[in-house]
């Protein structure tokens, strides 16, 4: 299966060193899921796309310091490339950014949360039996870092997830369409280092209690096979 990245952020010079772009986080925890796995990443920031929709047997989006609903001429393209997506059933994955990005473009909502920002592990709780993913009220635990979030669905999209404060964890479309708001790319060192970056904007209680979260247990592994599992499936 070749897998397209499409990039939707370019990290600090100093994250880079240490952790890689994006797509080479998300190609590390595929890889080590699926070794026989081809990824090919598309710098979308820059116009960046296929030549064709099946370039590539499915596409994933990743997270981005934007807006799902920011007035950007590159943003406003991919809305159109998923569109396109979706018309034509490809397989799409969204996180974090994507997963808004994705509701944005098919008619959901996105806003700020009036909850302010949601960051550190948390557990996301199934909301319906599923074959792929599991028994209704399984929990899941995830590393987020986010302040906007689906408010609104797209019609025809299933909520699948939903976490205590982030209502729309997860969802899907059809069989060709999944997205999580958590990240399955982020190790714990990473979620470190962006909650320090960004601790006199997220206030010392909220960076305290997010930094503590990080010593709780995620399932990184188990939701990568998910989507693998989801990819998969005809």
């Amino acid at each position: 299966m070749r897998i397209g990245i499409l990039n939707t952020d370019t990290l600090k010079t100093e994250f880079d060193t240490k952790y890689g772009q994006y797509p080479a986080m998300f190609r590390n925890v595929l890889l080590q899921a699926d070794p026989n796995l081809q990824i090919h990443s598309y710098e979308v920031q820059s116009g960046d796309y296929p030549t064709a929709l099946d370039e590539c047997d499915a596409y994933l989006i990743t997270g981005s310091k934007v807006s799902a609903f920011d007035d950007i001429p590159w943003v406003n393209e991919l809305k159109i490339f998923v569109r396109s997506l979706h018309q034509h059933q490809k397989k799409l994955i969204g996180i974090c950014f994507g997963h808004q990005l994705i509701a944005e473009a098919l008619g959901g909502k996105v806003e700020r949360s009036n909850g302010g920002w949601h960051v550190g592990v948390h557990g996301a709780t199934l909301k319906k039996n599923t074959i792929l993913f599991g028994s209704s009220h399984q929990e899941f635990n995830l590393i987020y870092n986010h302040q906007d979030q689906v408010l609104k669905i797209p019609r025809e999209s299933i909520l699948l997830a939903s976490c205590k404060n982030c209502p729309v964890a997860m969802l899907a479309i059809d069989d060709h369409i999944l997205s999580f708001q958590g990240h399955v790319e982020f190790d714990v060192a990473y979620a470190k280092d962006l909650l320090e970056m960004r601790r006199s904007i997220l206030g010392e209680d909220t960076y305290l209690k997010a930094s503590d979260s990080l010593k709780e247990k995620t399932e990184n592994a188990k939701v990568t096979d998910w989507i693998l599992k989801f990819l998969q499936k005809d």
